[in-house]
């Protein structure tokens, strides 16, 4: 038997095979990728997945699964065209139905795991996971509190529109409230989500669980802000998609080494341990640059530096001296395996 010859292959980090069934535009910037998966998936509400961005599989970039596993017919990606941006204007401008994406295995901590009644903040894009997760304890926790604050800059910005009325109107768990900074509507609030809103609205905020996903500035805000108001640091929980940045001195030079073959580099001290091997050539894997896929796992021999995120990474990696390179800063003199 002879079997086809399609000119996207597998990767590494990306094994699994789908097709564009449909395309949705959400807003004027957003769009929803519908995807046939023809064997089993498995994922959990609120996790991502990485998505090889063109024919070559060069190049990954990190999404969320905007569907539901059990509640929704595809898998389903939701992603805004941002300008410039490599991985979301290709999939926003130039894939349509009948493509064929590879997508990597389910990954991701932003999950729900509790009992507890629930503060879902979100912001922009940051609503695909906190609906993956809304759809799933709403089909399955009855009992479970549903708060869900939604900031937009202005109406026509709102993901998932007639789903969330609908689902509000369905479930008298879930208390819905959207934002609107310009143009609000009727039943819309006026301006950004603040500590007084929530502290108004939300009644028993220190009995909630508080997942928060949104631009970099304003989970920062938001869990600020609710911690500040009773709720324990165990009970906020962020999304990162987005590196920490950090201060990178224009002046002081590091030495970074690489012993095989041991050549040396010099890098301003706070750069990025990934900045700074792309910038001289050393071999490493990147997706999605925000120390959650763990593709860019680096191992550090000896030096002074720091970390943001050790996610994927287990205890005896740590231990070895491994890191992620997109959340490594390098403080002092380094040297590579």
């Amino acid at each position: 038997m002879n079997f086809p010859l399609f000119p996207d292959q597998p990767t590494a980090l990306c094994q699994n095979r789908m097709q564009v069934y449909s395309v949705t535009q959400e807003t004027p910037d957003v769009r929803t990728l519908s995807l046939i998966n023809h064997d089993v998936y498995p994922y959990r509400p609120g996790q991502f997945a990485l998505v090889n961005i063109g024919q070559s599989g060069d190049v990954q970039r990190a999404y969320t699964l905007s569907s539901t596993p059990g509640q929704s017919r595809f898998i389903q990606l939701t992603v805004r065209r941002i300008e410039g941006g490599e991985g979301s204007q290709w999939l926003t401008e130039q894939v349509k139905s009948g493509d064929y994406l590879w997508l990597s295995d389910a990954q991701g901590e932003f999950t729900c795991d509790t009992a507890q009644p629930l503060l879902l903040l979100a912001a922009g894009c940051g609503i695909t996971p906190v609906m993956s997760i809304t759809r799933d304890i709403l089909a399955h926790r009855p009992a479970q509190s549903v708060q869900v604050f939604y900031s937009v800059r202005s109406p026509q910005d709102i993901i998932f529109t007639d789903e969330w009325q609908q689902l509000a109107a369905r479930y008298p768990q879930l208390n819905l409230t959207f934002l609107a900074e310009n143009d609000a509507e009727p039943g819309h609030i006026a301006g950004r989500l603040s500590q007084d809103l929530l502290q108004s609205r939300v009644a028993d905020i220190r009995e909630r669980r508080v997942m928060i996903c949104g631009p970099a500035p304003y989970m920062k805000l938001a869990g600020e802000w609710v911690n500040g108001l009773g709720v324990t640091a165990a009970d906020i929980i962020k999304e990162q998609f987005q590196s920490t940045p950090s201060e990178v001195s224009a002046d002081q030079q590091l030495t970074l080494t690489r012993l095989t073959p041991l050549q040396n580099y010099r890098v301003p001290v706070g750069s990025a341990l990934l900045a700074a091997m792309e910038q001289h050539n050393l071999p490493v894997a990147a997706a999605c640059r925000a120390g959650v896929c763990g593709s860019c796992k680096t191992r550090i021999l000896s030096g002074d530096y720091q970390t943001t995120s050790r996610m994927t990474l287990t205890d005896e990696e740590v231990a070895q001296g491994y890191v992620l390179a997109c959340s490594c800063q390098l403080q002092g003199d380094v040297t590579l395996a």
